[in-house]
């Protein structure tokens, strides 16, 4: 499943993204991630085990720190390629005295805005 996070209708909770940030390995993906890559380059990059790796990766797109798109390959064995999919975390209280979380986020190529609303018109037919 390929997720957007620039997409989302919903921001995580501060609870979420904390722990992500939190754990070694995922923010270990985070420093290497300075193009996007596949769990296979991660892996070698990060020296994490695939499977730890499959589980920090899901943890990250799940807190929408992480953009997961999908390579289109010849062979036909296509690849999720993750990507980082923010600028800057600011964690805050608000009124009732809890966290509260605002994620910045790159701005859209206008290839990627008409990307984005062809999908919409997608799921709308």
């Amino acid at each position: 499943m390929v997720r957007d996070p620039f997409a989302s209708e919903s921001t995580p909770s501060a609870a979420e993204i904390c722990a992500a940030l939190d754990d070694p390995d995922c923010r270990e993906i985070i420093q290497n991630l300075e193009e996007p890559m596949t769990a296979s380059e991660l892996t070698k990059r990060c020296e994490i085990p695939q499977s730890t790796l499959y589980r920090k990766l899901e943890l990250l797109t799940e807190a929408t720190l992480l953009e997961e798109s999908t390579e289109i390959r010849q062979d036909g064995h296509h690849a999720s390629k993750y990507s980082i999919a923010f600028d800057e975390i600011s964690l805050g209280l608000d009124e009732n005295q809890s966290l509260s979380v605002q994620i910045e986020r790159p701005a859209r190529t206008a290839d990627e805005r008409l990307a984005d609303l062809w999908s919409e018109v997608r799921k709308e037919t």
